[in-house]
């Protein structure tokens, strides 16, 4: 490799780790109930082996009652040990893998296409796009799912040319499984795209070597598969968000039940509406307008505030390289494997009901990066001096994000990140020796008020261990003097604190407030109040 193309890509990848790190405990402004979820898991195992309810090194932590693949959990606990159980290093393996699958991905776009200047450009899109340092930046396991899936990708074509790279490809896809829900779903279908774009430079190989990486990947995936056979709730996290799950949902009054009307029968029994709902589903993610405009507009943690997942310059050297990629004189393996990774990404995310969904689908960014690189490069080939416009119409995009991003969206998203635990907790362990009791909303947006808790008091884990029950939604929880339910304020209690959002209480509780957080801009987030 050239000195040159080492020197741009440093300072790509330095560029990279400035946006996934720079402000990092702050923006966002708190962590959810995921990334606590997360901290407090990875703290157990760390003091104790075991997850919060006592499993010993699980493959998936229960968390929640939502089983989340443990490897994100797994990175966690060597920054809670370096850096203590803070919000830094609950996102610090994130913004540290999105970094460095900046570096993966230029890796992947040279061995895909030999050339350096595409190469660059790509790594260059992929270290800037606002879809990548969104999921960088909080403790969401799709960030390192792709990350996998770009390795895997990698050493699976260098395995062509020499066979001992497979071996790492098996081991990856192995390990892959544990990085996130839709992984499942995903790599193999990855893994069978590579084997049958390539199927003609794969199976001249060493059959040994062949063998070796399957078997290889499904050892290191079989305790997995135990566990997902041994444990009927594994599976919970894909029935509470998958529609054939919830019938009720998907079919509501869409398909005729019991009718004469045989053309209806046909044309609307049950299986035509799930098949059309998965179509739908699996087409929405093609929107021009939620990639470009709106984004996850209900789910305000996956992108700044009016913004989509990809910048709206980006959109016509998309299309460009699109066109280009599909009548270009490139290798049919390249348009192949352009076009299959591009297909399969939606899948998974498809056969949920909450759809589009930016994290389910972040596998479309190293291709969505390639095709604007391709119509970046041939623009300028075109015209040499469109390049200044190209470049002052990024450099816009971008301060925009920007100013979305790291000043607009604490202030405008504060309600998605559940704001307010942080600043409130603190503050209870200055006064709680002077209550018996005190009891903490559980009501929305307070759901699973007992995890933040746990995290940010530091519980002992060991002792938690011990009365663990259940992480689902709505259960009461409790440990030492703190429960976690509906709020019932009752004046004459003045050994009960209570602890909630304002609409917990009623307006003559609130004299008795003994402490108050506030919201970025400005309106009550949490109070506490005693039963005076």
């Amino acid at each position: 490799m050239k000195k040159r193309t080492l020197l741009v890509l440093f300072v790509i990848l330095l560029l990279a780790g400035c946006l996934r790190f720079w402000q990092l405990s702050r923006v966002p402004v708190s962590l959810d109930w995921d990334d606590v979820s997360v901290g407090y898991n990875a703290y157990s195992i760390l003091k104790t082996g075991k997850d919060e309810f006592g499993n010993f090194l699980p493959p998936a932590i229960r968390s929640l009652d939502d089983y989340k693949p443990a490897m994100y959990t797994y990175f966690s606990v060597p920054s809670i040990a370096i850096f203590g159980l803070n919000s830094f290093a609950v996102r610090f393996p994130n913004a540290l893998f999105g970094t460095l699958t900046v570096l993966f991905f230029f890796f992947l776009v040279r061995e895909i296409f030999k050339k350096d200047e595409i190469s660059l450009v790509s790594a260059f899109l992929f270290a800037i796009s606002s879809w990548s340092i969104q999921f960088s930046r909080f403790a969401h396991e799709t960030n390192i799912a792709l990350g996998f899936n770009i390795l895997i990708t990698l050493f699976f074509l260098k395995g062509l040319k020499k066979a001992k790279y497979l071996l790492i490809a098996g081991v990856l896809s192995g390990l892959s499984l544990y990085t996130y829900q839709s992984a499942k779903i995903f790599t193999p279908l990855l893994i069978l795209s590579l084997v049958l774009i390539f199927r003609k430079e794969l199976f001249i190989l060493s059959r040994k070597i062949i063998a070796s990486s399957i078997v290889l990947g499904f050892l290191i995936c079989l305790p997995m598969f135990l566990f997902i056979l041994t444990n009927t709730n594994s599976l919970s996290r894909a029935k509470d968000v998958g529609f054939l799950s919830n019938t009720t949902r998907t079919l509501g009054d869409k398909y005729v039940r019991n009718s004469n009307d045989l053309i209806g029968l046909i044309v609307d029994n049950r299986r035509i509406v799930y098949a059309k709902t998965f179509i739908n589903n699996y087409l929405s993610h093609f929107d021009l307008n939620w990639l470009f405009i709106t984004g996850d507009s209900n789910i305000g943690r996956h992108q700044p505030p009016r913004m989509g997942h990809l910048y709206l310059i980006e959109l016509p050297f998309l299309m460009f390289g699109l066109f280009l990629l599909f009548f270009g004189k490139y290798d049919k393996k390249i348009k192949l494997l352009v076009f299959y990774w591009i297909l399969i990404t939606p899948i998974a995310a498809a056969i949920s009901w909450d759809v589009p969904n930016a994290g389910r689908t972040l596998n479309f960014l190293p291709m969505f990066m390639i095709l604007i690189a391709l119509g970046i490069l041939e623009s300028i080939r075109f015209k040499k001096y469109l390049i200044f416009p190209i470049v002052f119409l990024f450099t816009f995009n971008f301060i925009y994000y920007l100013n979305q991003y790291f000043v607009q969206q604490n202030y405008f998203q504060y309600f998605s990140w559940q704001y307010g635990y942080e600043k409130i907790v603190p503050q209870i362990q200055e006064i709680e020796k002077n209550y018996k009791e005190i009891i903490v909303s559980n009501r929305s947006p307070l759901e699973q008020s007992y995890i933040f808790f746990l995290f940010y008091l530091k519980y002992p884990p060991q002792s938690y261990q011990e009365i663990a029950t259940s992480g689902a939604y709505g259960v009461k929880h409790e440990f030492a003097k703190y429960k976690f339910d509906q709020l019932n304020w009752q004046k004459g209690n003045p050994d009960i604190l209570y602890i909630g959002g304002p609409n917990d209480f009623p307006t003559e509780a609130l004299i008795n407030f003994k402490k108050i957080v506030y919201n970025p801009n400005g309106s009550p987030a949490m109070l506490a109040v005693s039963g005076e």
